[in-house]
């Protein structure tokens, strides 16, 4: 007996303009012990299927058909009541987006503790021991002191093993784990996939592992199951869906894994027949986006960082010398040219985000001197100062759940700076320039008059890249940009930067976790860890030749598709 079984599940999402079919009479079985990924194109309705088993689907979304078994009992249609006691207890959740799924107002010790408590009927004491417990096993330096903290003072990564150890604390009998290494870097992610597994092995647990990481499928994953707007188009076996794959699509989508090995001038696109092939090329010459362009050109790179210092308070104290601090960036020094696109690579928590959110003013260093065009940004006193520079520089924040305002559509959200900086003439062309932007990154322009949470992760992160060029920057702070998206968007979008930057001479900062997107978008690459930068290298250089034990390690544990590499290449 099969230790989940899904039976022709069918969910739709009606509205006033009929009803949409987001999962459509799909079945599947995991057995104790076993890991299915699950695959797709984002929007396919992978994270709609594992809401849909445990019953938190957003509304209207609703079960219209079928059936869901976990362990021989059926837990389709049962009440909320009896549904609180599956969750946590028998299933445990692994959200794809850690900052919406902590609580901000409650430490992350309250949280853990409650959960332990709830659901496993322990003590205090012995809940907290073992949410400790839990923080090591996931990787979290210092747990003593990081567990009293709030979900604000982690980073991205960090928060994202905070919310694995939550969904591991009761030990459950299934796990669905959406995207879980979406926002962790290699080594983390090697750790907590190892963890996993070792779960799956050591106490039978099965797990459904909704992923866009071919790489983490390859390496952790027993079968796979492939998704396409919301029907299941192939299952079968790890070795059999990457090495020979029979459907077109899942053909199409193995091709477009970024090469770790070498790099390549544009990234493979998923070339199915019922998706567009890719995002129009830019004639820079009549196009909004290249228009405008009469900045004076600086002698000198276009970003000089020197000595950049911050330090974060981990124990507060009115003495100073009972205060503990933790020093975030580290005399952290490096260039960008025009034209140039400057990687940083290394560990969840190693100061990457930190650095990209002092350059584009969200935070104030402790020292240093960082200067735009030659112009020292750190020297500038008032927002009033730094703004005629603002509109130069823009980001690409890391998560496009809560960078967004929930409360206003697609089109205000894209034509905010526009209409901030008056970069169009009248309303009517605001209006254009969004269609067309959203054109660009895949969307369409009847996006524009939707909400964001009526989006994927994905489809909101080419909303933020939209936005991120409303104002033709110069220089484009890109913040893990493709951490939500699955290959084929990530291979569209990155061609999409690729083109603005040929054409408009576009400098970007590209900070991102995943190694294989980093060698073919970088020229440059400096790798970080604990606040310090350890090495700069050219692209190819860095990874034929690392200088450092870290780099090393880093390049060693990247996720490869080695042992289907043979049949994959005669896919593509």
């Amino acid at each position: 007996m099969s230790l989940l079984k899904v039976n022709k599940l069918r969910i739709e999402f009606p509205s006033r303009h009929g009803v949409a079919t987001a999962v459509n009479d799909i079945s599947f079985t995991v057995e104790a012990g076993e890991i299915l990924g699950v695959v797709g194109e984002s929007g396919a309705g992978k994270s709609t299927v594992g809401n849909g088993i445990i019953d938190l689907l957003s509304q209207p979304g609703r079960v219209a058909g079928g059936e869901i078994t976990l362990n021989g009992t059926v837990i389709s249609g049962l009440s909320q009541a009896q549904m609180q006691q599956v969750r946590g207890n028998r299933i445990g959740f692994i959200f794809q987006d850690p900052m919406t799924s902590l609580n901000s107002l409650l430490t992350i010790e309250q949280q853990m503790v409650e959960t332990i408590v709830t659901n496993m009927g322990l003590g205090k004491e012995q809940a907290f021991e073992r949410a400790l417990d839990l923080l090591k096993q996931v990787g979290i330096p210092e747990p003593e002191h990081r567990i009293k903290q709030y979900p604000h003072q982690f980073s991205g990564g960090m928060r994202q093993r905070v919310v694995i150890a939550i969904a591991m604390s009761c030990e459950p009998e299934f796990l669905i784990a959406d995207e879980p290494t979406t926002a962790l870097d290699v080594s983390v992610q090697d750790q907590i996939l190892k963890l996993i597994r070792e779960m799956c092995e050591k106490r039978n647990v099965g797990c459904m592992l909704v992923t866009h990481d071919m790489g983490v499928v390859a390496n952790v994953c027993d079968r796979v199951a492939v998704m396409y707007r919301g029907d299941l188009v192939e299952l079968g076996t790890t070795e059999q869906i990457l090495g020979n794959p029979q459907h077109a699509y899942t053909q199409s989508l193995i091709s477009a894994v970024p090469r770790p090995d070498i790099k390549l001038d544009r990234f493979p696109l998923v070339n199915y027949i019922e998706k567009a092939e890719d995002t129009p090329q830019i004639d820079v010459k009549n196009h909004w986006l290249g228009q405008s362009q009469d900045f004076i050109k600086h002698d000198g790179p276009l970003l000089d960082v020197q000595n950049l210092d911050l330090y974060f308070t981990i124990k507060d104290s009115i003495f100073p010398s009972r205060r503990e601090l933790l020093h975030a960036t580290n005399n952290v020094s490096f260039q960008i040219q025009e034209g140039e696109t400057f990687g940083l690579v290394g560990e969840s928590g190693s100061g990457k985000s930190t650095v990209a959110r002092i350059i584009a003013g969200l935070q104030q260093p402790d020292g240093g001197v960082i200067k735009f065009e030659g112009i020292d940004l750190t020297a500038m006193k008032s927002e009033r100062e730094r703004r005629p520079l603002r509109r130069q520089m823009q980001m690409v924040f890391q998560n496009p759940y809560t960078s967004m305002n929930p409360r206003m559509k697609v089109l205000d959200i894209i034509a905010e700076p526009i209409r901030f900086h008056k970069l169009a003439q009248n309303e009517q062309q605001v209006r254009q320039i969004v269609a067309d932007l959203l054109d660009h990154v895949g969307l369409g322009a009847k996006s524009g008059i939707r909400y964001p949470h009526e989006f994927s992760g994905g489809q909101r992160q080419r909303i933020s890249i939209a936005r991120a060029l409303a104002t033709r920057p110069r220089l484009l702070i890109c913040d893990e940009p493709t951490s939500a998206l699955d290959v084929s968007v990530q291979a569209q979008i990155l061609n999409l930067l690729k083109d603005l930057q040929d054409e408009l001479n576009l400098s970007m900062l590209f900070i991102s976790h995943d190694l294989p997107v980093i060698r073919q978008m970088c020229d440059r690459i400096g790798v970080m860890q604990r606040g310090t930068l350890l090495e700069v290298a050219p692209t190819e250089q860095l990874f034929e030749n690392p200088q450092t034990e870290y780099t090393r390690s880093l390049i060693g544990l990247m996720p490869r598709m080695k042992q289907f590499q043979s049949n994959t290449a005669n896919v593509a």
